[in-house]
């Protein structure tokens, strides 16, 4: 799965999907600390109670202060974590899409927020107002490869998902593509 697929309805019409938190490497992750977590918390509870709940292992014979007490914590805490995790892959959150319109002369990106008020996020503006597409490259223990559309009067608004860096390859065709699109200038390379 690419980390944004580039949809063309026409020769006016540009689309970016963005792909969120719903991505393999999440749903891998929040399984495994669910199962972990849920290990911790049934060690816990059969240390206290006395009686064996899990099937691979015996953890009655374990004092419940502080061993058992501890797993216990370990356990809620390790829930918490899962069900975070598990809300932001149902939320989708970062999920969404980049338009770019030129009968419209609309460029609109989408992206889904945590719920409440700002569920959605949405930026508008003009076609004529951006400046160029931008390409960030940082490399090292955290590296970092994402377009940027510079839009006057604002911030660079990032158009890439956050996570899993991009390919040099794959963000350079896309980058290409969209400031040919757009007719602006591509930065950064």
């Amino acid at each position: 799965m690419t980390a944004s697929t580039t949809i063309q309805k026409s020769n006016s019409v540009f689309n970016q999907k963005v792909l969120g938190s719903r991505r393999l490497s999440n749903y891998f992750w929040a399984t495994v600390v669910l199962l972990g977590a849920g290990g911790f918390l049934l060690a816990g509870l059969s240390s206290y109670f006395q009686k064996n709940l899990l099937l691979v292992t015996d953890p009655t014979q374990l004092v419940f202060v502080p061993q058992g007490l501890v797993m216990g914590i370990y356990g809620v805490a390790g829930l918490l974590l899962a069900t975070y995790l598990w809300l932001a892959i149902v939320w989708d959150l970062g999920g969404g899409y980049n338009e770019f319109n030129r009968d419209a002369g609309q460029v609109k990106i989408f992206r889904w927020g945590f719920p409440g008020k700002n569920r959605r996020i949405e930026i508008d503006c003009s076609t004529e107002d951006v400046q160029s597409v931008r390409v960030e490259i940082k490399e090292g223990l955290n590296p970092r490869r994402a377009l940027y559309l510079r839009v006057k009067g604002r911030r660079d608004i990032p158009l890439t998902r956050v996570g899993q860096p991009l390919s040099l390859e794959e963000l350079e065709t896309q980058g290409a593509k969209l400031a040919k699109f757009l007719e602006v200038p591509l930065e950064g390379l």
